[in-house]
């Protein structure tokens, strides 16, 4: 036996070996998390080829460290490196969903929606191993981080003269690389958390600014006789087509098909005395966040953020629906998707408020649309636009047939046909790219989306083919860019929108808008802000600031007859 491994238990190498790999693992964990890209795109093997700063400093603090503190020190630091790996995963899903950062303050009321999104997508039992699994890591990140930090920390005080050499020469090695501009040298984990810190003190911040929005409003107290006096006997419907973006009309792939559509839209709709006005509006959200979009447009005022979606709701701002409501208008809200109670609606002016239930459909889901927008739309005509002894209606209609995952398109039936929707559970549904929403290839998903964009867009051409008349004015606009997924990065955030009307005086009010004719905006089409549409949708069609001595905010004329 040789004199180097006498007295060493058997095994020992394997012991070392084992040690030896953990070691490795504890310190690719660390500059794994420390060097990680935040968004989908860059996610490359090459992202991870790094030298953390953040690594080399807190090697210097250890080492540093007397030994009675150094165990402690690297718990707390291995615990904020598993939640820096928490955040970044969340900024990896947020960058990939809705092509922005997370906010920790207030999208955790998002976590709801995510596990409603995916119930409806891939099953109950799917969402909740999802949640499940997802809790799960949060937890195993915070304790793996923990427990590889204090693992190097033992092996630096091992090794502790070697280590601080180390050290040394890499630090020095890491300015040099900062200082040639070698990407070598990273300091993105730093970034990221002044970046989020930034935020939060943003956010912060905001809830003042975002209240002396709110109170500037001109329209606040006008009166009801001063407002929409251009749209005096008309049945105005605001439609929002869930994630119809620009790209759905300017991207090669979505063009033709949707542009095909709209095209021919405009055509059949001229020959029914149809007239048509489009443009874009920039939307705060991309990818979802629909709700946003909604009380941007109908309120006015930018809301990008559950902070200020929530602040709003607190108040009584003005919507448009309000100011419909406050002139007269029966007004209505048309919800497909919303399954519980949605107090909101009161505050958007809402007389009557049609969700799942109140619109009694008894068909099949297609994904996360319970029910086609032809449905939707037929019921909202049958009990607000037929007969004749009514007053005007100002509705606003969200249409989710275009929502992700884009795995079941409804096929267009006649709109006697629908009866309470039982018939689309009969070979009425086509499935682009399959129906399976996790193993769908990025083109299947491409797919799915500009045919469910295509089917929304045709019902609502064959709706006014079918339903309009002179008295109907209908807005339908995008809410939001559909996810990076179909966009790619860094997509943009405007959307269609669109003014339609058989009476040419309508469209004659909007003529210094400078939109472009027909249904689909050119590429040069004026685009707006979408929080800019409330007031100059207001002052075209008639409306007048309210002075302080008018009558209180809640006034009302009484109801505007039909002409």
């Amino acid at each position: 036996m040789r004199g180097g491994d006498a007295g060493r238990p058997p095994g020992g190498r394997w012991r070392r070996l084992r040690a030896g790999v953990t070691s490795g693992l504890a310190g690719l964990l660390v500059l794994a998390v420390l060097a990680a890209p935040v968004r989908p795109g860059e996610v490359t093997p090459w992202a991870f080829l790094r030298l953390p700063v953040e690594a080399l400093l807190a090697a210097a603090v250890l080492l540093a460290l007397p030994a009675r503190v150094r165990r402690p020190v690297a718990a707390l630091a291995g615990a904020a490196l598993g939640l820096l790996a928490v955040l970044k995963l969340a900024d990896l899903g947020f960058a990939g969903a809705l092509d922005r950062p997370f906010d920790p303050v207030s999208d955790w009321a998002l976590l709801d929606d995510a596990t409603g999104f995916l119930a409806d997508s891939v099953g109950r039992a799917g969402a909740t191993a999802a949640v499940v699994a997802a809790v799960l890591l949060a937890v195993g990140l915070l304790v793996l981080g923990a427990l590889a930090v204090l693992r190097l920390a033992a092996l630096l005080a091992r090794h502790h003269a070697g280590a601080t050499r180390a050290v040394a020469a890499l630090t020095v090695g890491w300015v040099a690389c900062a200082a040639f501009g070698v990407p070598v040298a990273d300091s993105g984990a730093s970034a990221l958390v002044r970046d989020h810190a930034a935020r939060v003190r943003v956010g912060l911040a905001d809830r003042d600014v975002f209240a002396a929005q709110v109170a500037a409003d001109p329209f606040r107290d006008a009166p009801g006789g001063q407002l929409l006096t251009g749209l005096r006997g008309k049945d105005v419907v605001v439609a929002f087509v869930e994630s119809y973006g620009r790209d759905a009309v300017e991207d090669p792939e979505f063009a033709p098909g949707v542009g095909g559509v709209l095209d021919a839209g405009t055509a059949r709709l001229r020959a029914a005395g149809f007239g048509a006005r489009s443009a874009y509006l920039t939307s705060p959200t991309a990818g979802g966040g629909s709700w946003l979009a909604h009380a941007t447009l109908l309120s006015g005022l930018w809301i990008d953020s559950e902070q200020r979606h929530r602040s709003l709701l607190a108040g009584d701002r003005l919507t448009l629906g309000g100011a419909f409501h406050r002139a007269g208008w029966r007004t209505v809200g048309v919800m497909p998707a919303a399954v519980e109670d949605w107090p909101e609606g009161r505050f958007y002016g809402y007389d009557e408020f049609y969700d799942n239930r109140a619109l009694g459909y008894r068909g099949p889901a297609f994904g996360y649309a319970p029910m086609p927008d032809q449905y939707a739309l037929s019921v909202f005509q049958r009990r607000e636009r037929a007969g004749a002894d009514r007053p005007p209606v100002m509705a606003e209609i969200a249409l989710t047939s275009s929502h992700s995952p884009w795995t079941l398109v409804p096929r267009p039936l006649g709109w006697n046909e629908l009866g309470d929707g039982s018939v689309f559970g009969h070979a009425t549904t086509v499935t682009p790219g399959g129906r399976d929403a996790v193993r769908r290839s990025t083109a299947q998903v491409r797919a799915g989306y500009r045919s469910s964009v295509e089917y929304t867009l045709a019902t609502l051409i064959s709706y006014v083919e079918t339903y309009g008349d002179d008295d109907l004015v209908l807005v339908f606009l995008g809410d939001h860019q559909p996810a990076p997924v179909v966009t790619g990065p860094d997509a943009g955030r405007d959307v269609p929108v669109t003014v339609v009307a058989r009476d040419p005086a309508v469209l004659d009010r909007i003529a210094g808008w400078g939109w472009r004719d027909g249904l689909r905006p050119g590429p040069g089409a004026p685009v707006w802000r979408m929080d800019d549409f409330r007031d100059r949708f207001l002052a075209a069609f008639g409306s007048r600031p309210g002075p302080a001595g008018f009558p209180p905010s809640g006034a009302s004329p009484g109801a505007v007859p039909r002409r």
